[in-house]
C-alpha cells in the first residue's frame, strides 16, 4: 500500500507520538504533503521527514488518530492481526468460550490500538460502532475479519448516531453480514434480552459486568435500590445473589419495560421486585424503604470538558441524597462514566456530598471497567468508568 500523504509535525511536537499517545492535535502539524481527506490513511513524520506512525486523518482538534507505530503497511493482514491480538486477550481473561458469559467487548478503541472503533459481541453477533470516518470506511473489511477471527454469524453496524455526531457524516445502521439471530445472551449465568438495533450504546452496558457481579455477592438478604436501571442488570444480579427485595428506578418507561422483560427471563418472583418510574434525585429525597444497598449509575453527566462543572454539581446532588437517606451501615455503589471526571475528582465529589449530608462515609472498594475494556498505558484518557463502594455510618 502506497502512502503519498504525509503529515509533517512541527519541531518538538513529535514527543507525544514517540510516547505512543494515539492523538495528533491540529496545533502540532507544520504542513501536509499531498491532498488529505477525512478518514484517509496518512503517514505521520517528524520535521526531518522520519517516520513516526500511521493513522486516520480526522477533522477537528484531533487531526490524526494513530493506529500503528511501526512501519508496517496497514493492509488487510495488519487489521486481522489487530483483531487476533484483541481476541487472544479476551481468551486469556477467561471470557471466550465461557459457558456463563457470552457478552463481551472485543475492541475497545485506543485500548486495543484501533482508535475510533468499538466492537461488542453478543453470542453469535458482533456489533460494530465506528466513531471516526477512517474506521467507518473499513467496516466491510472489519466485518469479514470478525467472521474469520471470532467466528460470529452476523455483523451489525450501529454507527449512524455516533458517526454523525462526531464527524457530521451520515450512515445507515444495517447488517453487514448475516441477519438478526438469537438475542438472548448470558452474563455470569443471568439471561438478558439484547436489543442492539434500537437499544442504547450497542444494546447493553457491558462495562459494568464485574461490578454487577460484585453487587450480587453482597446482596444476600438485602434490600436493593437500583437507580438509572436501564435493562435492570444490577437488580438481576442482586436477586441472583439472594436479595430479598430489589427495586429498579428509571425515568424511561422503555427502560423499565426492558427490566421487566429480563426479570421474567430469569424467572424471579415478581413479589420481590418492583419497577419505579421517577426522577432519581427526587425519589431518593423521600425513601419509603430502608434499603441496605443503593446503586447510583447515571449516564455521563459530562462528555466534554466544558460541561465538567455542571456534571460535578449533578454527581454531588445525587450522592448527597443517597448518603443522607440510606440506613446506617448501608452501602452505596456510586459511579461516573464521564471521561473528563477522573477518579480523584469523582472521589472528591462524593466526599463533598458526604460533608453536605453530615454523615460519616468510608470507601470500601474502588471500582473500574473490566479487562475487556483495556486502557493503553500511553492513553490514560481511556479509563472512563470509575466507581466507589462506600459504607455510610
Amino acid at each position: 500500500m502506497q502512502h503519498t500523504t504525509r503529515i509533517v509535525l512541527k519541531s518538538g511536537k513529535e514527543h507525544s507520538v514517540l510516547r505512543r499517545h494515539p492523538w495528533v492535535f491540529s496545533g502540532a502539524i507544520a504542513r501536509v504533503d499531498g491532498e488529505v481527506h477525512n478518514g484517509d490513511v496518512v503517514e505521520v513524520v517528524n520535521n526531518k521527514g522520519e517516520f513516526l506512525a500511521y493513522g486516520h486523518a480526522a477533522e477537528g482538534s484531533i487531526s490524526v488518530r494513530l493506529f500503528g507505530f511501526e512501519q508496517i503497511a496497514p493492509n488487510r493482514e495488519f487489521w486481522k492481526n489487530k483483531l487476533a491480538v484483541a481476541y487472544a486477550l479476551r481468551r486469556k481473561w477467561g471470557i471466550i468460550d465461557n459457558p456463563q458469559t457470552n457478552i463481551y467487548r472485543l475492541i475497545h478503541a485506543e485500548g486495543d490500538g484501533m482508535p475510533g472503533l468499538v466492537v461488542d459481541v453478543y453470542g453469535n453477533t458482533a456489533v460494530i460502532q465506528t466513531h471516526s470516518v477512517g474506521m467507518h470506511e473499513m467496516r466491510g473489511v472489519l466485518a469479514e475479519l470478525l467472521v474469520e477471527v471470532v467466528g460470529v454469524k452476523a455483523v451489525y453496524n450501529k454507527s449512524a448516531e455516533k458517526l454523525e455526531k462526531n464527524s457530521g457524516q451520515r450512515s445507515t445502521d444495517e447488517y453487514l453480514i448475516g441477519s438478526r439471530g438469537e438475542s438472548i445472551c448470558r452474563e455470569h449465568g443471568a439471561l438478558y434480552s439484547i436489543d442492539w438495533e434500537t437499544g442504547q450504546k450497542t444494546g447493553f452496558f457491558i462495562d459494568q459486568r464485574e461490578n454487577r457481579h460484585l453487587l450480587g455477592e453482597l446482596a444476600k438478604g438485602k434490600k436493593v435500590l437500583n437507580t438509572f436501571c436501564y435493562t435492570g442488570g444490577f437488580s438481576i444480579c442482586a436477586l441472583q445473589g439472594g436479595a430479598v427485595l430489589a427495586h429498579s428506578l428509571d425515568s424511561s418507561q422503555k427502560a423499565l419495560e426492558l427490566t421487566e422483560e429480563n426479570l421474567k427471563l430469569n424467572g424471579f418472583d415478581p413479589a420481590i421486585h418492583k419497577t419505579i418510574k421517577a426522577d432519581a434525585v427526587q425519589y431518593l429525597k423521600n425513601l419509603e424503604v430502608d434499603y441496605d444497598i443503593i446503586v447510583l449509575d447515571p449516564p455521563a453527566f459530562a462528555k466534554h470538558l466544558s460541561a465538567r462543572h455542571q456534571a460535578i454539581q449533578a454527581y454531588t446532588r445525587i450522592n448527597e441524597a443517597a448518603i443522607r437517606q440510606i440506613k446506617p451501615g448501608g452501602l452505596i455503589f456510586t459511579f461516573s462514566c464521564s471521561q473528563v471526571v477522573d477518579r480523584n475528582l469523582f472521589a472528591g465529589t462524593v466526599m463533598a456530598a458526604a460533608i453536605q449530608a453530615k454523615r460519616d462515609v468510608r470507601i470500601i472498594q474502588r471500582l473500574q471497567q473490566p479487562g475487556d475494556h483495556p486502557v493503553s498505558i500511553f492513553h490514560p484518557e481511556g479509563e472512563y468508568l470509575k466507581g466507589l463502594v462506600i459504607e455510610i455510618l
